[in-house]
């Protein structure tokens, strides 16, 4: 009989070290600075250690993801699922659970795709509505829309002060600029003029300016997608995919100041480095990386970086850029001081949008 004890605890020792072990590795926490990637052939949203470059989580998303923002407390992602323009779906993660928690229903604005976070809320294009939309995660509801009038609002980019608002329309070949401005509103019709008015006048008195969103449409070339705001706030530039010419805007003058004959056909993405000296143009239809000097506008490097080359994103310490090679299923990191490719990559299925969560 302790023959037997001894060989049955044995036994299930045996068993269950491997359980215990297993159970110890198989969720690695979300470190406090992590690295996002979708994956548009998986459907899934990758946490990376960003010091390792390994996937420590894969959490499920939608059949369309293509763009990820993080919340400011890094405690959230928000995915922007497009499905060819019929979807109306952003999903939410939870970082810290690494779980889907429940979609936000974008209706009535169709095609989600550019997104980002400020002012404590969820900023996102709408393609197929030609709109801008905003998210208030407070009070579980969109707050504010605005139409662009253009063929495929794509992309964006909001101000620090929420008080303006990039975007490219692609089809169209514009630059939205939509920002708040003081507008003075006539009197009313019927209204009788100043000095006139009646005591008994159902108008209180003069109408008050006011603040309201205007829109400036800025032409650039058609296909013109990927964009991004210098550093320091003066230029837009923005890559058109269709004849791959870079289209550079005054946001002062809300003029096209300069325009480069790239090559870059096919273009993608387009980021400026940290310092604002760089910036970098991915090709989805030759798997290059451009390199720009901001200053001189001369092209500087180009490498080959597989196959699609698309989401580009930057380390803001000024070490490192990735880039997302969607054909080859893998992230290239391209180091910053060398402009050369340092050989790592982060595996991933059909990699696209990225982003950084940074708990405080």
């Amino acid at each position: 009989m302790k023959i037997y004890k001894n060989a049955l605890v044995a036994a299930l020792t045996l068993v269950a070290c491997p359980l215990l072990a297993v159970h110890s590795t198989a969720q690695q926490a979300t470190p406090r600075r992590a690295l996002l990637a979708l994956s548009k052939s998986d459907h899934i949203l990758a946490i990376v250690d960003p010091v390792s470059l390994k996937v420590i989580a894969r959490v499920p998303v939608g059949q369309d993801p293509h763009e990820v923002v993080a919340s400011a407390d890094g405690k959230t992602a928000y995915v922007s699922n497009m499905g060819n323009g019929q979807s109306h779906e952003i999903d939410v993660i939870d970082l810290i659970a690494q779980k889907a928690l429940p979609n936000i229903d974008t209706r009535p604005l169709y095609g989600p795709h550019g997104i980002t976070f400020a002012g404590g809320k969820v900023w996102f294009t709408a393609q197929d509505s030609k709109a801008v939309g905003r998210y208030n995660p407070a009070e579980a509801r969109l707050d504010w829309s605005m139409g662009t009038g253009q063929d495929r609002t794509h992309m964006l980019y909001v101000t620090a002060d929420e008080q303006k608002v990039y975007t490219t329309n692609v089809s169209a070949g514009t630059v939205s600029i939509i920002e708040q401005k003081l507008v003075h509103q006539g009197p009313p019709p019927g209204m009788p003029p100043p000095g006139m008015q009646p005591k008994d006048h159902p108008y209180p008195g003069p109408p008050r300016d006011h603040k309201d969103w205007v829109e400036t449409v800025i032409p650039v070339s058609k296909g013109s997608e990927g964009f991004d705001v210098s550093p320091d706030g003066r230029e837009i530039w923005t890559a058109a995919a269709d004849d791959g010419k870079i289209s550079i805007i005054d946001t002062g003058s809300r003029k096209v100041t300069a325009t480069i004959d790239a090559k870059a056909i096919g273009a993608n993405r387009l980021k400026f480095t940290p310092d604002g000296k760089r910036v970098f143009i991915s090709s989805l239809r030759s798997g290059d990386l451009l390199i720009y000097d901001a200053a001189t506008h001369k092209e500087v490097q180009r490498l080959n970086i597989g196959h699609g080359a698309a989401g580009i994103l930057m380390d803001p310490d000024g070490t490192r850029a990735f880039v997302a090679c969607t054909g080859d299923n893998y992230i290239v990191v391209v180091n910053l001081k060398t402009l050369e490719l340092t050989g790592q990559r982060i595996e991933i299925g059909g990699p696209d949008g990225m982003d950084w969560a940074v708990q405080p």
